[in-house]
């Protein structure tokens, strides 16, 4: 989806239900609540996707998110939970080996649980939500920068354009996306969750949410990686040991570069931790882990051609919103 390139825009990351920090946020950007909607005279937003679940008011999340795309205010893209919201509401199509397009595991129940709690006693607004997901569109592009959650494939999205409604998820392509080795489950994988490599067989890592995981989220920027630990980008790392092992011929071919030369690329997704600033000149990843304490996040973008440390604005999460 094409969006306008002359604009001024303000790139938020992951709210997760935080959503006093949004109003925070939106304040020291100097929109305005006007006609209950946060507005800006000269500029917009675009939300990086995963509005919903883990926070304390993911409701009001959504409904400030919607009203500011509703009024002509903001973009929101499509993140990897609003597509397991979706998923867990579509069967799968037979053979799969899967009831729903996201399975009904502890795991994923745990992941929307806070969602459905807060809409238990909303079931027809959550419905009507769930059907404003499949107006979100994968990514955006406004030609000098690009926008998607997790990894901006120009293969991939070619291939998967004629396929979307104007850049938007369409119910069938959903549905195929329960069959793992399918192109639309590879597809959506790689835009909205990124670049999964596997570790060393045998070994797991336990993440911060207490998730037993076989892969590790990696970075799709660098030129020439020669160890684990050169293509890492998850806030807990890898053992030491691990990292400096050499990757495989069949580990290099795993991966995917986004060249420095490619356009700026915004994402969110990562957990990222510390001070807001470029994982690349070209790539800034806006997710700093607001759900869990952190930072929300935005980059204010002009009409720069690379990446300066000083636009990124953020506020800190309260425990309350946690």
């Amino acid at each position: 989806m094409q969006i306008d390139p002359d604009r001024s825009y303000d790139l938020i990351g992951d709210v997760h239900g935080c959503a006093d920090a949004l109003a925070h946020l939106l304040d020291r950007l100097g929109y305005h609540y006007q006609g209950g909607v946060w507005r800006h005279p000269r500029r917009q937003v675009i939300f990086l996707g995963d509005i919903i679940d883990r926070g304390a008011h993911i409701r009001g999340a959504l409904h400030m998110v919607r009203d500011m795309v509703d009024a002509g205010q903001a973009y929101c893209i499509l993140g990897n939970h609003e597509w397991s919201a979706l998923g867990w509401y579509m069967p799968a199509p037979p053979g799969s080996g899967k009831l729903f397009v996201r399975e009904h595991s502890p795991r994923f129940t745990r992941l929307l649980q806070e969602t459905l709690l807060q809409f238990e006693h909303h079931a027809e607004e959550w419905k009507a939500f769930r059907q404003w997901f499949y107006e979100l569109p994968l990514y955006l592009d406004g030609e000098r920068f690009r926008v998607v959650h997790a990894c901006w494939d120009s293969g991939v999205i070619a291939r998967l354009a004629p396929r979307l409604n104007r850049g938007c998820l369409e119910p069938d392509l959903l549905r195929e996306s329960a069959v793992d080795d399918s192109f639309a489950g590879q597809a959506l994988n790689r835009l909205l969750r990124g670049i999964d490599m596997p570790l060393p067989e045998g070994i797991t890592q336990t993440s911060a949410e207490g998730f037993v995981r076989s892969t590790f989220r990696s970075r799709f920027w660098e030129e020439n990686p020669r160890v684990y630990g050169d293509v890492v980008f998850q806030p807990d790392g890898l053992p030491e040991a691990i990292a400096r092992l050499p990757l495989s011929e069949r580990d290099r071919q795993r991966l995917f570069l986004y060249r420095p030369d490619d356009p700026l690329l915004f994402v969110g997704h990562y957990w990222c931790t510390g001070r807001p600033s470029p994982v690349a000149p070209n790539v800034a990843c806006l997710d700093y882990s607001a759900v869990r304490g952190g930072k929300l996040v935005a980059y204010r973008l002009d009409h720069e051609h690379q990446l300066d440390p000083a636009r990124f604005v953020w506020v800190n999460v309260e425990r309350k919103e946690i």
